[in-house]
C-alpha cells in the first residue's frame, strides 16, 4: 500500500508497471467526466493531473485529488495534505483520515448522506470501500421495501386501444398492409425499466467489479438481482443529477447523489488482458468548499449563505465573471466568504503568514464590484503547523473617497487531533465521533462572524 499526502511525499512505484500506471492514469483522466470539480483548464488538458510521475527514480508524487487508485493488486491512497506528518501511516491513521473526509462530505450540498453511516471497522479503512458500503447498504435496504417506478411512454402495438393511437404508424404499417386488427397506441405505464433504475444498476455493476469487500459484493449483487428486470442502459453523471423525485420519494434522491459522486469521479474499465482496475478521485478544494458552505447553512442560525454568486463582472465588457465562495447575510450586514485550501500557519517572520498576495488582490476585486466592505478568507487548520492567528489587513479605495476595505483571514478547526478509530468504532452512527469538533467549528464561525453584537 501506498500513502500519498497532497503535494507532499513521494514513494517509489514497481518498476515494471510505472509506465502502465502513467498510461492508466492518462486514460482515465480522458475518460472522465467533464464536470464543475475540474477548472477550464483542467477540462481541456489532455495529460493527466492525478500524480506527478519522477522517471529518473521511478517515484510518484500526488497533486491535488484525495482519493484511491487501485492497479496491479497495489493500492495508492491520495489523502490530504493537512493530515501529513514525517512519519508512516498505518491503517488506524488511515481510517481516521478517512472518516474525517466522510464528515466533511455529510455536509455538502451536492450529496445527502443515509442517517446511520455506520459499519466502519479497520477493514474499511480504505475510502472507497467505505463509500461503497454507504451507498450499497443503504441502497439494498431501501429497494427491499421499495423499487423506484415512474411513468414512461409507451409505443406498442395493440388489440385494444390504450392511451391515445398513433394514426401515422397505424395507417402506415398496418392499414394499408390489412392488418387493421392491430393499432398502434402510445401510452404511459408505470415501468421498473426507468433511467433512474438503469442507473442504479450501472454504478453497482461499476463498484462490483472494483470492490474486494465480501459485504459489499453481497449488498451489490442483491441489488443487481432486485433490478434483473431492467435494462443494462449507460446513463450519464449529468443525466443523473437531473433526476426530479416527487418529495414523497425524498430517500431515492439520496441513492441519486451517490450514483452522480460514483459517476463523477470514479472510473473502472478493463485494461490490458481483462485486467479490472480502478480509480475514485475528489479534488480536495473543492469538498473543502462545499463542506464549509453546508456547514454555515445547517449549523450557524442567522446566517444566509449564497454560494457562488454569478452576474457580477470585472469589466465592464463582462468578459471576466466574478463569483465568490459565499456571500453571507447577516442580517444587519453582509460579508464575502472565500475558502482557501491551503496551508497557512503563525510565523513571525513572515508578515504573510502564508497567504498569498494573489488571494488578497482577488479578494479586493470582490469587494469593489460587490461594493462589500468586509471580506473573510477561511483555511483549514492542519495536523502539524502552529495555528494561524487572525490576521487582517485594510486597504482604502482611493477612487472610492478612501472607501475602507477590511480583509480577514481566520483559521478553521477542521481536524479532531485527539480522535482515534478506536472511539470511531466505538459509536453505532461514526458522525457522533464529531460532535466535538463541530461545535468547535460552530463556536469559531459564530466569533468570527461577530454573531454576538
Amino acid at each position: 500500500m501506498i500513502n500519498l499526502f497532497e503535494y507532499q511525499n513521494k514513494d517509489s512505484f514497481i518498476d515494471e508497471y510505472f509506465e502502465d500506471l502513467e498510461i492508466f492514469l492518462d486514460s482515465i483522466w480522458n475518460k472522465r467526466e467533464k464536470s464543475t470539480y475540474y477548472t477550464d483548464e483542467e477540462n481541456r488538458e489532455e495529460v493527466q493531473r492525478f500524480l506527478q510521475f519522477f522517471h529518473n527514480t521511478n517515484e510518484l508524487k500526488s497533486n491535488k485529488f484525495v482519493g484511491v487508485i487501485h492497479f496491479r493488486d497495489q493500492t495508492i491512497n491520495l489523502l490530504p495534505k493537512i493530515f501529513h506528518q514525517n512519519k508512516p501511516v498505518d491503517n488506524e491513521d488511515i481510517m481516521v483520515i478517512n472518516s474525517h473526509v466522510l464528515w466533511w462530505l455529510s455536509y455538502c450540498r451536492k450529496l445527502k448522506f443515509p442517517n446511520y453511516l455506520s459499519g466502519l471497522n479497520s477493514e474499511k479503512a480504505d475510502f472507497f470501500e467505505i463509500l461503497i458500503y454507504l451507498f450499497s447498504k443503504f441502497t439494498r435496504e431501501l429497494l427491499n421495501s421499495s423499487v423506484y417506478q415512474k411513468y414512461n411512454e409507451i409505443e406498442n402495438e395493440l388489440n385494444n386501444v390504450k392511451g391515445r393511437i398513433d394514426f401515422g404508424t397505424y395507417i402506415r404499417e398496418n392499414l394499408a398492409k390489412g392488418r387493421h386488427h392491430k393499432v398502434n397506441c402510445i401510452y404511459d405505464s408505470f415501468e421498473i425499466d426507468n433511467d433512474f433504475n438503469q442507473c442504479i444498476k450501472q454504478v453497482s455493476k461499476i463498484l462490483l467489479s472494483a470492490t474486494s469487500d465480501h459485504q459489499n459484493k453481497r449488498n451489490l449483487k442483491e441489488i443487481l438481482f432486485l433490478l434483473d428486470e431492467v435494462s443494462d442502459v449507460l446513463i450519464s453523471a449529468d443525466h443523473c443529477k437531473r433526476m426530479k423525485f416527487n418529495p414523497i420519494f425524498f430517500q431515492f434522491e439520496t441513492v441519486r447523489d451517490y450514483c452522480v459522486l460514483f459517476l463523477e469521479n470514479s472510473i473502472s474499465f478493463n485494461y490490458k488482458d481483462d485486467l479490472k482496475l480502478f480509480a475514485f478521485l475528489l479534488p480536495m478544494e473543492y469538498v473543502f468548499e462545499d463542506f464549509i458552505y453546508g456547514f454555515i447553512d445547517r449549523e450557524i442560525e442567522d446566517v444566509n449563505p449564497k454560494g457562488q454568486v454569478s452576474g457580477i463582472y470585472l469589466d465592464e465588457a463582462k468578459t471576466f465573471g466574478l463569483k465568490p465562495d459565499l456571500i453571507l447575510d447577516l442580517g444587519w450586514k453582509r460579508i464575502i466568504a472565500d475558502t482557501k485550501y491551503k496551508l497557512v500557519y503563525s510565523d513571525e517572520a513572515d508578515p504573510k503568514k502564508g497567504i498569498s498576495q494573489t488571494d488578497l488582490y482577488q479578494m479586493v476585486s470582490y469587494a469593489i464590484r460587490f461594493s462589500i466592505k468586509e471580506v473573510k478568507l477561511l483555511y483549514p487548520s492542519s495536523i502539524t503547523r502552529s495555528s494561524l492567528k487572525d490576521f487582517s489587513i485594510k486597504i482604502k479605495d482611493t477612487l472610492a473617497d478612501g472607501k475602507e476595505i477590511n480583509v480577514f483571514a481566520h483559521q478553521l478547526p477542521v481536524i479532531d487531533l485527539n480522535l482515534t478509530s478506536i472511539e470511531i468504532k466505538s459509536h453505532k452512527n461514526f458522525v457522533n465521533s464529531f460532535e466535538k469538533l463541530k461545535n468547535d467549528l460552530i463556536e469559531r464561525l459564530e466569533e468570527i462572524f461577530s454573531l454576538d453584537k
